[in-house]
């Protein structure tokens, strides 16, 4: 089965690299002439943990392509996925549909034989039928099908979440569309995998929905553990307590500085919009991105608490500075805000990440001091700030780190450590609803 994927992004190249993986003879298609290039080249422009690997090995196999030449490749696609960027549109907060616009015009081009045309992105409700209309008007003899199979992949766990899913959502609308997208998820089937097959515009919204929820959950865990702070309960045993309820769970209840990343944010504002344009009400939703906005104050507000009431003048040492951890990805991370307010009011920022620096680089203030060691961060630091959790930061040594220091205060963020153990070790020691 030979598959085209348009887009090298996030989501068009782990994509790209799992249906190669599963056998398909897969080419990655970007107008991005460097991206290729570097992409030829062995380089992979993204990080994500067993990415390269999966890359390299299937290029060998000569499974998986990459190229900027569309005509040919699109020609000879039976499946042709559309997965380009969806960013949300300034001024109103809708996603921007240029890029899939843009690429079902160029796919209708090339189109010859019976082809079925997937939009991968995550896209509005209606989206479908419009890249449906869109090839038909550009090229009106053309034989196809539109569906739609959103994508559910979290970064820096994208291989497995691709490769053993909770379910693959088809949004389709005739058989032979049905049939060629089960011959290529087949894998999937073999070990049980659920596939929910459904109209178009349901596998729209089933995207958005969930990740409104997930979002939901996280507001609500973070608006415990302010009240948790108030009345001097402990929001880990609350949230374990929660979540050993089956009709609740415990992923996603876990409080930190408010979520962050190319999804949430991006996607519950557009699922609001969504619902305005068909004269719909989702206050929830609306709350939950209060709720996350003010979240990261509240955790500006704790630091400046923390180191006395005022950071003018003090060395804060920041661990982490992408959304989460086991990525490069810096797109809404409550870093952007939080480090900002607390530079404008005087704070001098050593910082680390494991992967996220050169990016940071281009979109913090000047500044910030960038440190290729995390203990080098410590070094005369009135306090210490840990905004993510990635794993190299669970095991430091705490001695070290506290005579390396000026001060003694630790900001946990994402409650890594726990309190008494860090007292005792002389720290003075704030966590999240806690």
């Amino acid at each position: 089965m030979n598959v085209a994927m348009i887009g090298a992004g996030y989501v068009g190249l782990v994509s790209a690299a799992c249906f190669a993986e599963f056998g398909a003879s897969v080419t990655c298609l970007d107008v991005d002439e460097n991206k290729i290039e570097r992409l030829n080249a062995g380089e992979i422009p993204i990080y994500e943990p067993g990415l390269e690997a999966l890359v390299a090995r299937n290029v060998a196999k000569k499974h998986l392509a990459f190229t900027t030449e569309f005509a040919a490749i699109i020609g000879g696609a039976d499946l042709v996925f559309i997965a380009v960027g969806t960013p949300t549109r300034r001024g109103d907060g809708h996603a921007d549909l240029t890029f899939v616009c843009a690429a079902a015009r160029q796919v209708a081009r090339h189109l010859r034989g019976y082809t079925v045309v997937v939009d991968k992105s995550t896209v509005p409700v209606g989206t479908a039928r419009d890249v449906k209309r869109i090839i038909a008007e550009t090229n009106p003899s053309a034989d196809f099908d539109v569906a739609s199979n959103p994508e559910f992949l979290r970064e820096g766990a994208a291989i497995s979440d691709f490769m053993r899913p909770d379910r693959v959502v088809l949004g389709i609308e005739t058989e032979r569309a049905a049939a060629l997208l089960r011959a290529l998820y087949r894998p999937l089937n073999l070990i049980e995998i659920p596939i929910v097959e459904t109209d178009l515009e349901s596998a729209e919204l089933i995207k958005y929905a969930a990740n409104a929820f997930l979002a939901t959950k996280i507001s609500f865990i973070n608006e415990m553990s302010a009240l948790c702070e108030a009345v001097g309960a402990d929001v880990h045993a609350v949230a374990r307590g929660m979540g050993l309820d089956g009709r609740i769970g415990r992923k996603f209840l876990h409080p930190g500085p408010g979520y962050g990343g190319s999804c949430f944010p991006k996607d519950t504002l557009a699922l609001v919009r969504i619902a305005q344009e068909h004269q719909a009400t989702l206050r929830i939703v609306e709350a939950v991105m209060h709720v996350n906005a003010t979240q990261r104050a509240r955790m500006v507000s704790k630091i400046r608490k923390a180191v006395g009431g005022s950071e003018a003048g003090k060395t804060l040492a920041v661990l982490g500075l992408t959304f989460k951890p086991e990525t490069d990805d810096m797109r809404e991370s409550p870093s952007l805000v939080i480090l900002p307010a607390l530079m404008d009011k005087g704070a001098i920022i050593r910082a680390h990440d494991p992967q996220g620096m050169d990016e940071a680089r281009e979109l913090l203030p000047h500044g910030v001091s960038y440190c290729d060691d995390s203990y080098a961060t410590f070094e005369g630091a009135d306090a210490v700030v840990l905004m993510t959790e990635w794993n190299a930061y669970r095991g430091l040594d705490l001695r070290r780190v506290l005579g390396l220091m000026k001060g003694n205060v630790f900001v946990d963020l994402r409650n890594v450590y726990e309190p008494e153990d860090m007292s005792e070790l002389g720290f003075s020691y704030h966590g999240v609803g806690r």
